[in-house]
């Protein structure tokens, strides 16, 4: 019961902590295009390991990215896994610098075997993120200047639920099915100076969802020996058009004297792309674990606000590995997991009929055992370089903290008494 009520307190802290970071968790100005930032969709141990995730297999951790997985997991165990990251931001387009601190919720997720043959699993993280207010100046054709204040915020969560199911001894599939929603907010608002007679015009763009999303997986391991393992991870999600309404209204001057014209419950056509992913991880002796990950996202065939030609195709390539000095040593620092990881990305950023940018990054970070408990503290640290491909493209520099908490309880077990 003790371990009951301390798992159900972290989890209210997690989802609490959640609501609140959700407020304010970027500052990129590449937010202002499509649905934002996409989320990494990966648990503690991933973000460590450069993100890889489809080949993974560790019946101690929760894989979301791949439903395969769950079939991992022990059958006395009930895992409950959550995380959060803080970072810190440089940007630049060559003449002007701003820096920006964010915290943001990563996921929360449980975990739990159905039978000898499948397990299911249950969690919330983002889909993508908002945030942003820049601002620039021009002028009218006589000669007038004004300012242009441009900003936004929202973005998209999916709420899943998913089983992993065992087709024959190597081989499981999985399935997850999402409810996606969220909103997506853009304001655009173009003001004069106060010499002149011109009335402040501000457009306010905003779109909701409410939809799904769906991700299938494969994994197949093969054993050679009794300390070497391989597995291949693939994982398909459709695309399709979600269901949403937008709106565009417009406000000419200010709120207590201005008027304001608006269009609403408009439904616009937006999607989401077809994505293929797979991943191969080698494990030696349960102590030492390499892979490498692809995905691709057929973005350019998504459209977005009516917009056909909104978005360039996504691809990402990601290499990690986790090292275990002894799983049964008395040293505290012998059974620390050691992770390490690199990845490159296209992001499907469009700015003017390109691509806006490019991405890489590296990692760091330890899985830590919680005393007398068989739970872990994931630590983890990325560094990650976005850089536009023009000089007029801004860069980023972003450090990113990640913490992780993987609760692994034995539910299940049932006590003789004597």
């Amino acid at each position: 019961m003790t371990r009951f009520r301390q798992t159900l307190l972290a989890f209210v802290l997690t989802m609490l902590s959640g609501v609140v970071a959700a407020q304010n968790n970027t500052n990129s100005p590449y937010t202002r295009y499509g649905y934002g930032q996409l989320a990494d969709q990966g648990s503690g141990n991933s973000k460590g390991m450069g993100g890889i995730a489809y080949g993974l297999r560790d019946r101690y951790q929760i894989n979301f990215a791949n439903p395969a997985s769950y079939t991992a997991v022990d059958s006395l165990t009930f895992l409950f896994d959550g995380g959060i990251t803080l970072q810190n931001s440089n940007l630049s387009n060559g003449t002007v610098k701003m820096n920006a601190k964010n915290s943001s919720f990563d996921y929360i997720s449980m975990q739990f075997r159905l039978a000898k043959w499948g397990a299911m699993s249950i969690g919330m993280l983002p889909y993508s993120n908002i945030g942003y207010s820049m601002y620039s100046t021009a002028e009218t054709e006589d000669g007038t200047p004004y300012a242009v204040t441009y900003s936004g915020e929202g973005g998209l969560h999916q709420l899943y639920i998913g089983a992993g199911v065992k087709i024959i001894k190597n081989l499981s599939v999985g399935a997850n099915i999402s409810y996606l929603w969220g909103d997506l907010m853009r304001t655009r608002a173009q003001s004069f100076s106060s010499s002149t007679d011109a009335m402040p015009l501000t457009t306010f763009y905003g779109t909701e969802v409410r939809s799904y999303k769906l991700d299938l997986g494969a994994q197949y391991t093969q054993q050679f020996g009794k300390k070497h393992a391989a597995t291949l991870g693939v994982v398909f999600s459709p695309g399709h058009d979600l269901h949403n309404t937008s709106y565009v209204q417009q406000q000419l001057g200010n709120s207590s004297t201005g008027y304001s014209t608006s269009l609403k419950d408009t439904v616009m056509t937006t999607g989401i792309p077809m994505t293929l992913g797979a991943g191969v991880t080698y494990v030696y002796d349960n102590r030492l674990t390499v892979g490498v990950d692809v995905m691709y996202q057929k973005w350019s065939n998504s459209t977005f606000m009516n917009d056909p030609d909104a978005f360039c195709d996504r691809a990402k390539v990601a290499l990690g590995a986790e090292y275990i000095p002894n799983l049964m040593g008395r040293s505290y620092f012998s059974i620390i997991k050691y992770r390490v990881g690199a990845y490159y990305s296209k992001p499907y950023y469009k700015i003017d009929g390109q691509r806006a940018a490019n991405e890489f990054g590296v990692t760091a970070g330890f899985g830590l055992p919680l005393p007398r408990s068989r739970s872990v503290l994931s630590l983890s640290a990325q560094y990650v370089k976005t850089k536009g491909t023009e000089t007029r493209f801004l860069n980023e520099n972003t450090l990113r903290v990640c913490i992780g908490v993987t609760f692994n309880e034995r539910w299940f077990l049932k006590r003789r008494v004597e």
